[in-house]
Order: C-alpha cells, then sequence, then structure tokens
C-alpha cells in the first residue's frame, strides 16, 4: 500500500476545495444561499497604535470557524514583522487536515514589527482560512486581506535601521501593549559599587512589568591593564519562553550580581565599568541593546549608575551578599541534626509520627521487629530528603529558584498529600488493611509489607514536615541551598537523621524499647482515634488549595476523595471474591485519578491586594515608597501551608498587643502571600537568602539595612526589633 505524504495530502486537500468552491454555483446553489461572504463570516480589525505592534482582531460569526494554522502574515518591503502571538484555539481531529486548532466567535493576535526611522505607513498582508461547519460543512479557501496602517510617530525608532533593530522587532512580541514604554534610563537603572578591591556588586532595578535577560548580558573592564572579570554570580531568576530566545532567564523588580576582578588592583583608584545588556517590557516593546558606561572607585563604596546623578537606594553590605555561605559546613550539619530532632515536635509531623508510634507498639518486646521498624523507617527519610537535596541542586543549577516547601504551591501536590492523608486514616479506621495488621496475616506477607509501609511512612513524614521551618533549620536550610552539590546533600540527610534518631534510638537500645508499653487490645483503639488526626491534616490541606485555586479545586479534590474511599472499599471486600471485583477496584482507581487530572488545570482566582486591619500586601515599590518616607517596616512572608507562619500569626502577629506596638513605633505591617507561586516574593527570600517561609525582616526608619529575624517568634524579640527600628539605627546582619 503506498502511503501519501501528509504534506502532500494537505495540498491535494486544499486543491480539491479550489476547485469545489468554483463548481458550487452550478452543483449546490441551495446550500450556499445562507452562506456568508468571507470578510463578513471573519470581520476583520487593526490597529496599530502601539508603537512596533499591529493588533488584530477577527469577529467570527456563529456556526463559523477559522483556522489557527493558516494565518499568515506578511509585510511590505520597509518593514520587518516579529512572530505573530497567536491563543491556543481549540483542539480537534479534522477530516483532512489531521490534528488542528481552530476559534470561534472571535480571536486576537499581536505581530510586533520594525520599519525605518520616518516611516508613516505599515502595508501589511493577513491570510486566514475558515468554514462552515454545520451540514453541509463547507470551507472557504484561503483569503487574504491588505492593510494599510498609520505608523505612530516614533515607532521606527527602536529599530535603528540595521540588523539589530530587525532582531529586537521579533523580541518585542507583545500581549497587551497596554502602556507606554519609559525610556531605558528609567526602565533599567544600573548602578555599582566595590565591596572591596577585588569585588565589585551590581545592581539592577527595574520598575513593575520590565524584566532583564540574562543571557544577553556583558560585563567587562576598559583600560584595565590586564585586569579582567570573573563569571558574574548570577542568582536563581525566572524562567521564560521568549519568541526570540526561546527558553531563557530573566529578572525582575531588583537584582544584585556579584562580580570578582582577576588581577591586581593595587595601584588602581578606580575602574572603568563597561555593562551591555537588554530588557523588555512584559507584554509590551523590547529595547535595544543597552551599553553603560561606570567609573567604580575602589576605595568607597560609592554607587555609580552611568547615567545622571540620582539618589540611589542602598546597597546591600558586602556579608550579605555571600552571608548563606559564612556558616561553616560543621555547624550547618550540626543545626540541620537539631533541625530535624526538633521537627519531630511541630504538629505538620505528629499525625504521621502517630502511624509510626503504633508500629513500634506493635513490635511489643521483640527488639528485631523494633529494629526493622526504625531502619526501615530511616531509610525512607533519608532516601526522601536524599532525592529533594538532589532536586533542588538540580534546579537551582538550571536558574530556577525554589524554597523549602514550595512543592506545596502546586495544587496537584496538596491534592493528591490531601488523598493520601485519607487513605491513611481509612487504613488506621479498619475500613482497609495495609502491611501488617494487629491480626498477623501471614508472618511472610506482613514482613514484607510492614518493610514497605516503614518505609512509606518515613517517605510521608518528610512529605508533611516541609510546611515546618523549625528552630536551628533557617542557617542549615540557607547554607545547603547556597552550597556546593555534596554539601547540600550533606545537609539534607542529617536532616532527615535528625527525624529519625527518636526512632533509632528506641529501636537499637532496648533499655528505651522498655519504657513502651505492652502491646493489647487497647491498641486497636489507639489505632482508630490516631485515624482523626489524619482526617484533620487533611481538611488543612484542601484549606490549603481552596486560598491557592478557589471552590472548584476543593470540589475536585472532595470527588477524588469520595472516589478513592469507594476504592478502597471496595479493594478490601474484593479480597475475598473473583476477578471482576479486582477489574472493578482499577475502575475506581481510574475514576479517582479523573478530578485530580482536572484539578491541575484549574486556573488561580483573580487576587485582590489586602489592606484590611492595617496590614499592607508587599510589592517591592511600596516597600521602597515607605523607606523613603522615613516609615519603619516589619515585613511578613508567609504562606497559608506553612504551619509555623501560622503558629507566629496566632502566637504574636495577630494579637492586639503587636497592634498597639506598631501603633507605638509608628511602623508598617506588611505582608508577602507565598502559598503560590509568586517571582516578587521569591526575589525577596533570595535578597535575604532564605530557604522559605516564614521570612520576618524590619527595616529601621533611618534607611538602614533591614534586621532578619528568627523562625519562630516571641513577642518580646519582635518589640525588641521594632522599638530599635523605630529609634537607633539597627545593625547590619552578619
Amino acid at each position: 500500500m503506498r502511503l501519501i505524504h501528509p504534506g502532500r495530502l494537505a495540498a491535494r486537500f486544499l486543491s480539491l476545495l479550489c476547485l469545489l468552491w468554483l463548481a458550487l454555483p452550478a452543483l449546490a446553489q441551495d446550500d450556499l444561499d445562507g452562506l456568508l461572504p468571507v470578510t463578513e463570516a471573519y470581520k476583520l480589525s487593526a490597529d496599530a497604535s502601539t508603537p512596533g505592534v499591529v493588533k488584530l482582531h477577527w469577529t467570527i460569526a456563529p456556526d463559523y470557524y477559522l483556522y489557527r494554522g493558516r494565518m499568515k502574515f506578511k509585510a511590505a518591503d520597509g518593514a520587518t514583522l516579529g512572530e505573530a502571538q497567536l491563543p491556543d484555539g481549540e483542539k480537534h481531529h479534522d477530516e483532512y487536515l489531521g490534528d488542528v486548532e481552530t476559534y470561534h466567535h472571535g480571536v486576537d493576535a499581536t505581530v510586533p514589527y520594525t520599519v525605518a526611522a520616518g516611516t508613516t505607513e505599515l502595508k501589511l498582508s493577513v491570510q486566514y482560512q475558515g468554514c462552515h461547519e454545520v451540514d453541509p460543512k463547507i470551507c472557504y479557501p484561503p483569503h487574504t486581506e491588505q492593510l494599510t496602517l498609520p505608523v505612530p510617530a516614533g515607532a521606527g525608532a527602536a529599530a535603528g535601521g540595521d540588523a539589530m533593530g530587525a532582531a529586537l522587532g521579533k523580541l518585542g512580541a507583545s500581549k497587551s501593549g497596554d502602556s507606554a514604554a519609559l525610556p531605558a534610563e528609567q526602565a533599567f537603572h544600573l548602578e555599582a559599587l566595590a565591596k572591596d578591591r577585588q569585588h565589585l556588586l551590581l545592581r539592577w532595578t527595574m520598575p513593575k512589568g520590565y524584566y532583564l535577560y540574562r543571557d544577553q548580558t556583558a560585563l567587562k573592564l576598559k583600560d584595565a591593564n590586564g585586569l579582567s572579570l570573573a563569571k558574574p554570580e548570577w542568582p536563581a531568576g525566572v524562567e521564560h519562553q521568549d519568541a526570540h530566545f526561546g527558553k531563557t532567564t530573566v529578572y525582575f523588580d531588583q537584582i544584585d550580581v556579584p562580580v570578582a576582578i582577576e588581577g591586581d588592583t593595587a595601584a588602581l583608584k578606580t575602574v572603568n565599568l563597561e555593562a551591555s545588556f537588554q530588557g523588555c517590557q512584559d507584554g509590551g516593546l523590547c529595547y535595544p541593546l543597552m551599553t553603560r558606561a561606570l567609573t567604580i572607585d575602589l576605595g568607597a563604596a560609592t554607587p555609580t549608575s552611568g547615567v545622571e546623578a540620582q539618589p540611589a537606594p542602598e546597597m546591600p553590605p558586602a556579608g550579605l551578599a555571600t552571608g548563606a555561605l559564612q556558616v561553616s559546613l560543621l555547624s550547618a550539619l550540626l543545626l540541620a541534626l537539631g533541625g530535624g530532632l526538633v521537627l519531630n515536635l511541630m504538629p505538620c509531623v505528629l499525625p504521621v509520627l502517630s502511624i509510626k508510634a503504633v508500629g513500634l507498639l506493635e513490635s511489643g518486646e521483640s527488639h528485631g521487629k523494633a529494629r526493622s521498624h526504625a531502619l526501615f523507617y530511616t531509610a525512607g527519610v533519608l532516601s526522601t530528603f536524599a532525592l529533594i537535596g538532589i532536586a533542588i541542586v538540580a534546579l537551582r543549577s538550571a536558574g530556577h529558584a525554589l524554597g523549602w516547601g514550595a512543592q506545596l504551591q502546586q495544587p496537584l501536590v496538596v491534592g493528591v498529600l490531601a488523598c493520601v492523608m485519607v487513605a491513611v486514616g481509612l487504613s488506621m479506621s479498619g475500613v482497609v488493611q495495609f502491611g501488617t495488621s494487629l491480626g498477623n496475616v501471614g508472618s511472610g506477607l506482613a514482613s514484607r509489607s510492614g518493610h514497605a509501609g516503614d518505609f512509606f511512612t518515613g517517605v510521608l513524614a518528610v512529605a508533611v514536615a516541609s510546611p515546618c521551618t523549625a528552630p536551628f533549620m533557617g542557617s542549615a536550610l540557607a547554607y545547603a541551598f547556597a552550597a556546593p552539590m555534596i554539601n547540600a546533600l550533606l545537609v539534607f540527610l542529617m536532616l532527615g537523621i535528625g527525624l529519625a534518631l527518636p526512632f533509632l534510638a528506641i529501636g537499637f537500645i532496648p533499655a528505651l524499647a522498655r519504657l513502651l508499653p505492652r502491646p493489647g487490645a487497647w491498641m486497636e483503639t489507639l489505632k482508630q482515634v490516631l485515624a482523626f488526626p489524619m482526617y484533620l491534616t487533611a481538611v488543612w490541606l484542601i484549606w490549603v488549595l481552596a486560598h491557592q485555586r478557589g471552590a472548584d479545586a476543593v470540589g475536585l479534590v472532595l470527588v477524588a476523595v469520595v472516589l478513592m474511599s469507594a476504592t478502597l472499599w471496595w479493594f478490601e471486600r474484593s479480597r475475598s471474591r473473583g476477578a471482576f471485583s479486582r477489574v472493578a477496584v482499577v475502575v475506581l482507581l481510574a475514576l479517582t485519578v479523573v478530578p485530580l487530572f482536572y484539578l491541575s488545570k484549574v486556573q488561580a482566582p483573580t487576587q485582590v491586594a489586602q489592606t484590611a486591619d492595617g496590614v499592607v500586601a508587599y510589592s517591592p515599590e511600596k516597600l521602597a515608597e515607605l523607606r523613603k518616607a522615613g516609615t519603619p517596616v516589619f515585613v511578613d512572608m508567609t504562606a497559608d501551608w506553612c504551619v509555623t507562619c501560622k503558629a507566629n500569626e496566632h502566637a504574636v502577629l495577630d494579637t492586639d498587643a503587636f497592634r498597639e506596638l506598631l501603633k507605638k513605633t509608628g511602623a508598617v505591617y506588611m505582608k508577602g502571600d507565598w502559598t503560590d507561586v509568586n517571582p516578587t516574593i521569591a526575589a525577596f527570600l533570595q535578597q535575604y537568602h532564605s530557604p522559605g517561609v516564614p521570612l520576618y525582616v524590619v527595616f529601621p526608619k533611618d534607611g538602614g539595612e533591614g534586621r532578619m529575624l528568627p523562625t519562630v517568634l516571641t513577642s518580646s524579640l519582635v518589640e525588641d526589633a521594632l522599638t530599635k527600628a523605630a529609634g537607633t539605627p539597627v545593625a547590619a546582619n552578619p
């Protein structure tokens, strides 16, 4: 059988359509009586009032649709078009064209362009094709419209009439074009200082809605007499899919970049730095390559900007740029061990530890069983911590920002964890039996299942521990997030050893094991009672999900929980039944996955900055405004899934005493919500080398450096920090 190439098949199909179109008046005039002319079926309008961007809109009549893949754009001589930005269409399989995307009712497109300076008109050719979908289905041949659009004054300036300008036109793919672009000096403010004679610190500051490309930045020294610059120490940025550069890394708001000078600078008073860089307005135009020349005084840490003199924001002290590495590896390991131990007392871990407690009680006076429980539980804990460490190091190397507990920013992870908690609770309630049981059904099966159950309990303990940041953990995690791979993995493994240490001690020290109560019938009641903390943990996770994705997501997870419960119920009943019952279990399990799949598609509801009860929503611009006005600020970075954050709020921050303290000191309480992914808050966490939330920073009224507070707050500690911020200057954090 001879196969026809898909491209040739499509060409034949289009030729056939054209022939049919010519023959239709004679063959089926009745079918065409109600067919609209192509320009009425698809009414095209165009707007070129935004410099560098043409906005197109099609109004599509009912029962008609357009093919996404059949749209083509071409400019007349003297103009260059970038890549057109089109929304995703409705996907389906066409009988002749295969897999296609189509638009109904209407569609918007934006096409970036560059023209020579002084050009007043843009001539554009737009081709499109569509069909009438009601029987009989009739398709139009490709239709082309010629547009002549007035070009706004100055639209050709960015292109510069050269090849770079044409390339920038491709970069300027606009999604909205709603606001005019700022001058380059205002959109990308660069300043630099010398931290010491061998180390420079550069800071780019961008207004909201602008970003800088990491890989389009080049730095060099001019007239340097043999000196050169080492590779810049770029922090983790935001992954961005760019129309011209593909997948790349960009930075929003503000970025600090340390860079070392290679060579002897003893004889120099200043160095001349040349910085070339490029950036864009988010959803707007991109700027041509910018070059700034800066003269930096090596004897004083005075910022210089390479443009007109103006007040500059404070640069962080030299110690802050490498503060995470000032903790030695030995200190980090000791802190990690202590933090892991304290995690056993945190409320987020206690529900899972109840499972482990039942396992140890079931082992009775058998030292061998106790050691087995402890070892396999520890293996699960260490394996999971090792995987987390490897993932963090890998993602950090790829330029991603990642924090402790950040997996709970993903609604699908939260939903799956909620289902797991309910499943474990049902097991403890006796609805279904996983692994060993109090009835000791089959010693060989119990032994294998018991090991797997112990290992899984260790995995689950780490999963639910991530919303908690125990004392001692902050410095250890900050070290791990910035340290080389081997050191980072050692820190994560030490956290795991700390978490597993109590059970290891019970398993390997008989005197401790003998302190456990003897097994008996009372254990079945205890096991069922301990199921309820698991259900409450599931309720808490669903509450977190409600804040992330709203009521639709909660409904989907509740459906998944019901289906999963039905699956487990029937699984237990099917043990003594035939193959048909086992097939029903598989079908129910597959149905459980369906609502979880749709959960991953639910979009976050529109967030509105909340300022109730005197709380100001965090933004870099608002923080800068308050600091410029001489107002002390208490910044609280939190998340709904962060148990430590909620404990601090209940004990300290949501109290009348704290509100009175704010009034007395004249301080502003500013809050950032990291429940969902937020690059702006991630950048703030990174600036202070915080591995996650909570992060508390108090900024003094005199404009000095912010003071980081411990992750666990007390009223006296907060009062001391705010009193100093409102009075005497606060020393920079070491």
